[in-house]
């Protein structure tokens, strides 16, 4: 396929059936981290709400004396000293310990899934993997077979579609909003990026990267087919004697 430069790994997503391995599709990785980060951040919340308000009845002034005029009643600690007796110094402590065990945990376990956000799935056909020109003001796709075809993707419904997306003249980017693809266009390099459109359908590309004049009209379609009817389109395609045929 494409070869200019080197070939970089742009921001991409799509949808995909697999979870939690290499591979994984973007998309899949950062609802991950996005959902457990919402379900901490709410359980923290409450906890730290229940706690204030706990705390808020239990030393409340029911007979409306203040008791901070009186310095006789008031045990004031001075600075740098640590909670005594009352068991304060232990729940500071802890509280600080588990904070740090919560945080350092969603660092690593955050990582290890964007390890994952760079490598390509596994299960992607050669047939599948289709070139992608930008160039004012239009985009030209380019299949295994040698066909070319402007404004207009065809991929199969299910299928796990490569894209190898690069420009010919100024940068561009490359964006499918419904399917989650987003994608730089660069001149000189290759930015790879991968999506399967899991129901049929058109849908509707652009560009996210000011280029031009009549960067507001380049936009392309994206049409998902049946699988069968997609081996039909491809087999039927002008450049297509000699194709190989795209697998179930």
């Amino acid at each position: 396929m494409l070869g200019l430069g080197n070939t970089v790994h742009g921001f991409s997503v799509g949808l995909s059936a697999a979870g939690g391995i290499p591979g994984q599709s973007p998309k899949a990785i950062f609802e991950q981290v996005f959902w457990v980060f919402m379900a901490i951040g709410t359980l923290v919340g409450i906890v730290v709400i229940v706690y204030a308000f706990y705390n808020a009845v239990k030393y409340r002034d029911e007979d409306g004396a203040d008791p901070y005029r009186d310095s006789s009643k008031v045990v004031r600690p001075t600075a740098g000293e640590l909670p005594g007796s009352s068991g304060g110094g232990r729940k500071l402590f802890l509280s600080f310990g588990i904070s740090a065990i919560i945080v350092l945990s969603l660092i690593v376990w955050t990582y290890g899934l964007l390890v994952d956000y760079e490598t390509a799935p596994s299960e992607i056909d050669e047939d599948l993997t289709v070139d992608v020109y930008g160039q004012r003001f239009s985009w030209k796709f380019q299949y295994p077979n040698g066909e070319n075809v402007t404004n207009e993707l065809r991929v199969p419904r299910g299928k796990m579609i490569q894209l190898e997306v690069t420009s010919t003249d100024v940068f561009h980017n490359f964006g499918i909003p419904k399917l989650g693809v987003k994608s730089d266009a660069i001149p000189g390099q290759v930015t790879n990026a991968w999506f399967a459109g899991n129901e049929t359908g058109t849908y509707a590309a652009h560009c996210y990267e000011l280029c031009g004049a009549g960067h507001a009209t380049m936009d392309a379609e994206v049409i998902v087919m049946e699988p069968d009817a997609y081996r039909e389109w491809y087999d039927n395609t002008s450049a297509a004697g000699g194709a190989q045929t795209v697998s179930d």
